[in-house]
């Protein structure tokens, strides 16, 4: 029996069938960082590399049965919460993070998949500052998310100092939706600015990169990385897999986050 253990960390998002995004993004992610992922579905999606097509949230009262049955077995180091669906999941997801309050939180605001399509069919933000802020030790908004949680902020300075002073510890904001020829992505944290990260833009578009991101966030987390470096090699890590991204349906590119196993063939 080997006895070495793997961090763990629970992961709440949504089932993507085409493999892209979501939870077989974060276990495939964590998985390559040494880290065991545990599940939560929080709602079966019908989608393809080219966009959501419907989704279903699942059952709050289930989703907190599967979460606790984990929590109480066991010794989770981490959460990443991606794609929430419904309000309901959100108070489930908060009560949860309210009895663990020292595991750190990475919150992908999810709204809309990449490609196109919503991803909650209510009008979650007021919850998301309301319930999830309060409990993220690192929110990851690209820049489209982090305008949307922010409507009247002006700059991405005054979002993400809208996000701290609601409870964020850190705000780390992607740049990979704006038109640039460099992806810049900026860390705030304690209610001032860190860092300016940038990354060369690869040609194309890519599915499950912001999933990608957060979950690397999270296992460096859950193997003891300070938040800094959690958020440099993760960055590292989710641009690794973007440049080795596979065409493999008639949409967006899917990073490849296992290439390292080819690699070591």
């Amino acid at each position: 029996m080997n006895t070495a253990r793997a961090p763990i960390v629970m992961v709440f998002a949504g089932h993507d069938p085409c493999g892209g995004a979501g939870i077989q993004a974060d276990i495939e992610t964590l998985t390559s960082l040494g880290c065991h992922p545990c599940t939560i579905i929080t709602a079966l999606t019908a989608q393809d590399t080219s966009g959501v097509k419907d989704f279903q949230p699942a059952s709050a009262t289930f989703l907190v049965e599967q979460a606790r049955a984990v929590l109480e077995d066991m010794p989770v180091a981490a959460f990443k919460i991606g794609m929430t669906a419904s309000q309901d999941i959100i108070e489930a997801i908060h009560t949860l993070l309210q009895d663990y309050a020292d595991i750190p939180v990475v919150f992908d605001p999810v709204l809309a998949a990449g490609g196109g399509g919503a991803l909650a069919r209510d009008n979650l933000i007021d919850a998301f500052h309301e319930l999830l802020l309060p409990c993220t030790s690192i929110i990851t908004p690209n820049t489209l998310e982090a305008k949307a949680l922010c409507s009247d902020a002006d700059t991405l300075e005054a979002c993400a100092q809208q996000l701290m002073a609601q409870g964020a510890e850190y705000v780390l904001i992607t740049g990979g939706h704006e038109a640039s020829a460099n992806i810049e992505n900026r860390l705030w944290g304690h209610r001032r600015f860190l860092e300016s990260y940038q990354q060369e833009r690869q040609p194309g578009d890519f599915h499950g990169t912001g999933c990608t991101l957060a979950s690397a966030i999270a296992g460096y987390l859950a193997h003891g990385a300070s938040m800094p470096v959690a958020v440099r090699d993760a960055q590292s890590f989710t641009a690794k897999a973007v440049a080795h991204a596979r065409r493999l349906g008639m949409g967006q590119l899917i990073p490849d986050r296992l290439s390292w196993t080819s690699q070591q063939r």
